[in-house]
């Protein structure tokens, strides 16, 4: 998968300062065009990395919201089209720019809307119309962005062993930005692009002011089940009811909530059938829990099928039903245990009680 570079705007970020008051600046050192690339470091700088950001892989619905690589699409309100949206705007007019001035001009749109942003950080912005000419005419634009790294030093000579290098870059951590999406070769989606950043930062996507991205599969969760439990209010209490009111209160805070206590709200019939709606779409559903200090981890589709949670002296009991026990790391007698009977197991525990 090789790229043709048509253009590129390169420009170095400054930021002096913290919060309210950081300096924050860019300073465009060159566009170049095709051949002027093709003959710049930046060519080995760069030498595949357009590639590796197309065949990076992306979830749609992520397991969960911290990832680093993400598919965002452009906002349009209902009964207009992509062209009321700014964002892609922008890049439709960089994707067919037709003169290195062209691009330039707008390229610098996007420095400034980085620069503008609140987290901006100091490196290298380049900004790159490039074409993939195996599968399309039309190019793409790759928007890439290099933190400088401190403390780099590089070999002079025997006297003075090292040089240090002031605002070294890499494209270790690289934050890119590919517009379209690409999900398959030879396809693309003009109204998507994919972005990669890391995990734990989201400055670099809070530049595209008119830009979504797809709900996690907890998120999706999440709001099936509150839907759900709202279903199951309407059909079962009166709408100004007290009842329904402190149901409404606890799933508030339910949803508010990290950690989550059971609710003990619905039959295991009903929760399997719950359940049952959202394997339909995703067979892979995690199902994780925590007793006490005990955690456990299997699929949605498990309960009620191999994972049964009972209560027998108001504890809380859980029975897993399995072929074969494995273990792994952590040697323990318990690897040479000979199982009791369930009955034996239960009666144990109505004893302790």
């Amino acid at each position: 998968m090789e790229f043709e570079v048509e253009y590129l705007s390169f420009y170095v970020v400054q930021v002096e300062g913290k919060g309210d008051q950081a300096d924050k600046r860019y300073k465009h050192f060159q566009t170049l065009n095709e051949e002027e690339y093709e003959n710049s470091p930046l060519k080995d700088f760069l030498d595949g990395e357009f590639a590796k950001i197309v065949k990076r892989k992306v979830e749609r619905h992520p397991k969960t919201d911290e990832v680093p690589t993400k598919i965002g699409s452009f906002i349009v309100e209902e009964g207009h089209d992509l062209t009321s949206n700014p964002n892609y705007n922008l890049f439709h007019r960089a994707r067919f720019s037709e003169s290195k001035e062209d691009f330039q001009q707008e390229s610098e749109k996007f420095a400034i809307a980085y620069v503008d942003t609140s987290a901006v950080r100091g490196g290298a912005f380049i900004v790159a119309k490039a074409k993939l000419r195996k599968y399309f005419d039309d190019a793409f634009v790759f928007i890439l962005k290099c933190d400088f790294e401190p403390k780099v030093a590089s070999i002079s000579d025997e006297t003075t062993l090292i040089r240090q290098v002031e605002m070294a870059i890499t494209t270790k951590n690289m934050k890119s930005i590919q517009y379209p999406f690409m999900p398959e070769e030879g396809m693309i989606q003009d109204n998507e692009l994919k972005i990669n950043q890391s995990s734990h930062s989201r400055y670099f996507e809070d530049f595209l002011k008119y830009v979504e991205y797809g709900q996690s599969m907890p998120e999706i969760v999440k709001t099936q089940v509150i839907e759900m439990v709202r279903g199951h209010m309407e059909e079962t209490f009166e709408p100004e009811s007290e009842e329904r009111e402190q149901l409404e209160n606890a799933m508030e805070i339910w949803a508010a909530s990290e950690k989550r206590e059971l609710q003990e709200r619905f039959e295991p019939e009903q929760v399997i059938e719950a359940a049952a709606q959202l394997i339909e779409h995703t067979p892979e559903l995690e199902l994780k829990m925590k007793l006490d200090h005990v955690s456990v981890k299997g699929l949605l589709a498990d309960y009620g099928d191999s994972i049964h949670l009972a209560k027998l002296n108001g504890k809380y009991v859980l029975i897993i039903e399995a072929d074969a026990v494995t273990f792994e790391k952590g040697f323990s007698p318990v690897e040479f245990a000979k199982p009791d009977e369930i009955g034996t197991v239960v009666e144990r525990i109505r004893q302790k009680g």
